[in-house]
C-alpha cells in the first residue's frame, strides 16, 4: 500500500502545482532553505578567512543544508502520518508540489510576455530583470525573447523534471518517501543558485554546491533530453544537434537543457549576454531557422508540460507496479 500512496501523492501534488502553483505571500518551503543558507553562508565567510575555510565550509554548508532539508521533510511527513494517514497524504503533497515550478516557470514567462507583446518593452525589460541575472535595459525585443526561452528551457530541468525524478526515487524506498529527496535536490538547486558562483565571495564558499548540483541534475537532465527529443518525432535530427552544441556549453547540464528546446523549435540560444556592464558570450546552441516568438516560448512550456506528465504517469506506474512485485 505504500507505494500506492506515494502515486496518490505524486498525483495530488502534480495537480496542485498546475492549479496553484506557489501563491503569492505564502511561505514556502524554499524561502526556509534560502534562509537558512543566506545565514550561514555568511557565517562562513566571516569566519573562515582563509581559502582552505572556506572551502571546506563550503563542503559542510552544502551537505548540511542538503541532508537537512531532507531530514527535515521525512520528520514533517513522519510526525503528519502518525497523527492521521490521510493528514499525512495533505501534508506530503503539499511539501512535494512547492519543489515543482512548472506553474511558477510558465507565470514568469507570461509576467514577461505580456507587456512585450502589447509594446511595452520597457516594462518587459523591468519584468524580465526579476528573474535573471543578465543587464536588461538595453535589450531589444528580440534579445528578450531569446532571454525568456533561454530561462524556460533551462529551469525545466532544475525546476521540473528533475524534482519529479527524485521523487519518483525516494517514492520507491519505503524508508524515505518522494518528499525528502525531493526536498533534498531543491536544497541543493538553491544552494548552487544563491552562492555557486565562480566569483568573490563566494569562489570558494559555493564550488562545492556548484559541482554537487551539477552531479545531482546530470542524469535527470540526459532523461529530459532523450524524453523530448522522443517526444518531437524526430529524434535523431534533434540529438545530433545536441551532440554538436551541448558540449560547448560551460555548464555540464544547461547547454544540454537549452538545445534540446532550441534543437526541436528550430532556433538558435547563446550569444552575447551583458552581465554588470561585462559583455560575456556563450556558445550557439541549435540551427537559427526560425524566429524566435511568443508562440516558440508557448511550444517550449509545452513541451515542459509534456514531459512532465509523462515522467508522472511512468513513475506512477512503476510505483504500483512495485507495490504488486513486493506484494507478491
Amino acid at each position: 500500500m505504500k507505494t500506492n500512496v506515494d502515486g496518490i501523492v505524486l498525483g495530488i501534488a502534480a495537480i496542485i502545482d498546475y492549479r496553484i502553483g506557489d501563491p503569492w505571500g505564502w511561505w514556502h518551503p524554499v524561502q526556509g532553505i534560502g534562509w537558512t543558507i543566506s545565514r550561514l553562508s555568511k557565517l562562513t565567510l566571516t569566519t573562515g578567512q582563509k581559502k582552505w575555510q572556506r572551502r571546506w565550509g563550503g563542503i559542510f554548508l552544502g551537505l548540511g543544508i542538503i541532508i537537512g532539508s531532507g531530514i527535515s521533510g521525512w520528520i514533517v511527513v513522519h510526525l503528519a502520518k502518525s497523527i492521521d494517514p490521510r493528514l499525512g497524504i495533505g501534508v506530503q503533497s503539499i511539501l512535494l508540489a512547492s519543489c515543482f515550478a512548472a506553474r511558477s516557470l510558465r507565470l514568469a514567462a507570461q509576467d514577461v510576455m505580456t507587456p512585450l507583446i502589447t509594446g511595452n518593452i520597457s516594462q518587459a525589460r523591468s519584468k524580465l530583470s526579476q528573474y535573471v541575472g543578465r543587464d536588461t535595459d538595453d535589450l531589444s525585443e528580440e534579445e528578450i525573447l531569446r532571454a525568456v526561452l533561454e530561462t524556460v528551457s533551462e529551469n525545466a530541468i532544475d525546476g521540473v523534471t528533475s524534482p519529479l525524478f527524485y521523487a519518483i526515487v525516494g517514492a520507491l524506498f519505503s524508508t524515505i518517501g518522494a518528499v525528502p529527496l525531493a526536498l533534498g535536490y531543491k536544497a541543493a538547486s538553491t544552494l548552487d543558485s544563491m552562492i555557486g558562483y565562480q566569483k568573490d565571495p563566494f569562489t570558494d564558499l559555493g564550488w562545492f554546491s556548484a559541482k554537487f548540483e551539477d552531479v545531482l541534475t546530470w542524469f535527470p537532465c540526459r532523461l529530459t533530453v532523450l524524453t523530448l527529443a522522443l517526444v518531437s518525432r524526430k529524434p535523431q535530427s534533434v540529438l545530433s544537434i545536441c551532440r554538436r552544441d551541448a558540449p560547448h556549453d560551460p555548464s555540464p547540464n544547461s547547454g544540454w537543457s537549452e538545445c534540446v528546446y532550441a534543437a526541436i523549435l528550430g532556433v538558435q540560444l547563446g550569444g552575447s549576454n551583458t552581465y554588470q556592464g561585462q559583455i560575456k558570450y556563450k556558445p550557439f546552441l541549435g540551427d537559427s531557422l526560425h524566429r524566435i516568438t511568443p508562440e516558440k516560448i508557448d511550444q517550449a512550456l509545452q513541451l515542459t508540460r509534456i514531459c512532465f506528465l509523462l515522467w508522472l504517469v511512468l513513475g506512477i506506474v512503476i510505483l504500483v507496479g512495485f507495490n504488486n512485485l513486493t506484494l507478491s
